[in-house]
C-alpha cells in the first residue's frame, strides 16, 4: 500500500481514501477558531441581518431560504469579508451588511447548483429542490440575490458595488463553463481551473476584495486581499475534489462519489484519464460520459486514481495554492487578524485528512 494513503470504509458505507498531508498539522477545525473567536461579534450582526432579510408574505420563500441558510454552513465567505475589513482598519457598518450579501449570493448559487447537478442532499441535509421542487429552488435563490443587491447598494460603495455584481456575472459564466465542460472527459487541466476560478474561486476573491476597498486602503492591499481570495478559493475546491472519492457524506456535506456519479469531470479525474491506459480511459468514458454506471464502478474509480497518484496530486495543487495565499498577505504587518487568516489556509488544506 502507498505509504501516503489509506484505503477504507467512510461512516456510510462508502470506500474511500484518507491522505495524511502533515501529522503534525493542526485539526482542521482548530484551525478556524481564532478567525472564528475574532469576527464573533460582527457575526452575530450579520446572522441577524440575514434572518431580517428573508422575511417575505410569501410563505414559501422564508422556508427555503431558512433551510439552507440553518443548516450548518461555517460562512467562510462572509466571515473573510469582516476579517479583510477588520485586518484593514474599517470601523464602520458597512461590512456587516456586505458579509451578508456575499452569504446570500453563496446560498443563491447553492440552490441554483442542487437544481443543475440534481443533487438531493446539501450540508448533510436533503436539498431544498427535493423538498420544494425546483422551480421554487430557483425562485428563491433569485430572491436572496435581489435582497444581496439591494444591501451593497445601501453601503453606498460604488466599488464594491462593483466588485460582486462583476462576481456574481463570472459565476454564472462558470456556471456554464461546467456545463459545457460536463462529461467530456477531454477537459485539460488549465480549462478546469479556468471553472473553478469562476465557479467557486471569484465569490471567495470578491467577498475579500470588499474589505480593504470599503476601508478605502490603497489598491496594492486590495489587490493583495484579492489574491488571497482567489489562491484560497482555488485550494478550497481543489480539496472538496478529492473529498468527494475520499471523504465522508457527513464532512462531504453531500453524498461520496456525486461527483463521479453525476458525469463531473474534476482535477483527479483529467490527471487520471491524462495518465491512463486505453482500458481505463474507456472507463471513464463510460462511466462519465456515457453515465452507464454501476455500483462497483466507484471503487474502481478510486482504484485507478490512487494508482495515478491523481489524488495525492490535486492536493499538492492545493498546498500551492495555499502557498500562494499565505504570500498574498505579506505586505501587511503582523497581527492577530492576519495570523487568524494565514490560518483559514491550513484549515482549508486539513479538511482532506
Amino acid at each position: 500500500m502507498d505509504p501516503h494513503s489509506a484505503v477504507g470504509l467512510g461512516g456510510n458505507g462508502v470506500l474511500g481514501v484518507v491522505i495524511p498531508l502533515d501529522e503534525n498539522r493542526p485539526d482542521p477545525e482548530a484551525s478556524l477558531t481564532d478567525l472564528v473567536a475574532l469576527v464573533a461579534t460582527g457575526m452575530e450582526r450579520v446572522n441577524a441581518t440575514i434572518l431580517s432579510r428573508t422575511g417575505s408574505s410569501v410563505q414559501m420563500i422564508p422556508e427555503v431560504a431558512n433551510h439552507l441558510i440553518a443548516s450548518g454552513g461555517k460562512r467562510l465567505r462572509p466571515i473573510l469579508t469582516l476579517a479583510t475589513a477588520d485586518m484593514c482598519a474599517y470601523a464602520g457598518d458597512g461590512a456587516v451588511k456586505l458579509a451578508a450579501s456575499v452569504e446570500f449570493m453563496h446560498t443563491a448559487t447553492l440552490l441554483h447548483d442542487d437544481v443543475v447537478d440534481e443533487s438531493d442532499m446539501r450540508r448533510g441535509s436533503v436539498a431544498a429542490r427535493i423538498k420544494w421542487g425546483n422551480e421554487a429552488s430557483v425562485l428563491v435563490g433569485d430572491f436572496l440575490l435581489g435582497q444581496a443587491f439591494r444591501m451593497m447598494v445601501e453601503v453606498g460603495s460604488l466599488k464594491a458595488l462593483d466588485i460582486l455584481s462583476a462576481a456574481a456575472t463570472v459565476i454564472a459564466e462558470g456556471e456554464v463553463m461546467q456545463l459545457a465542460a460536463a462529461k467530456n472527459t477531454e477537459t485539460t487541466e488549465d480549462e478546469y481551473l479556468a471553472v473553478i476560478r469562476a465557479k467557486t474561486a471569484e465569490l471567495f476573491a470578491a467577498a475579500c476584495e470588499v474589505g480593504p476597498v470599503i476601508a478605502e486602503r490603497p489598491r496594492a492591499e486590495q489587490a493583495a486581499c484579492r489574491a488571497y481570495g482567489m489562491n484560497l478559493g482555488i485550494a478550497f475546491q481543489l480539496v472538496d475534489d478529492v473529498l468527494d472519492y475520499g471523504g465522508t457524506s457527513a464532512s462531504l456535506g453531500k453524498n461520496v462519489g456525486d461527483d463521479f456519479r453525476e458525469g463531473k469531470i474534476t482535477l483527479p479525474i483529467v490527471l487520471a484519464f491524462r495518465r491512463g491506459t486505453d482500458a481505463e480511459r474507456a472507463f471513464w468514458k463510460r462511466t462519465l460520459e456515457a453515465g452507464d454506471v454501476s455500483d462497483e464502478d466507484l471503487a474502481t474509480a478510486l482504484t485507478i486514481l490512487r494508482g495515478h497518484r491523481a489524488l495525492e496530486d490535486t492536493l499538492e495543487r492545493a498546498r500551492h495554492y495555499g502557498a500562494m495565499a499565505r504570500d498574498a498577505l505579506g505586505l501587511f504587518p503582523k497581527g492577530p487578524m492576519k495570523q487568524a487568516l494565514l490560518q483559514v489556509v491550513d484549515f482549508c488544506i486539513a479538511r482532506a485528512h
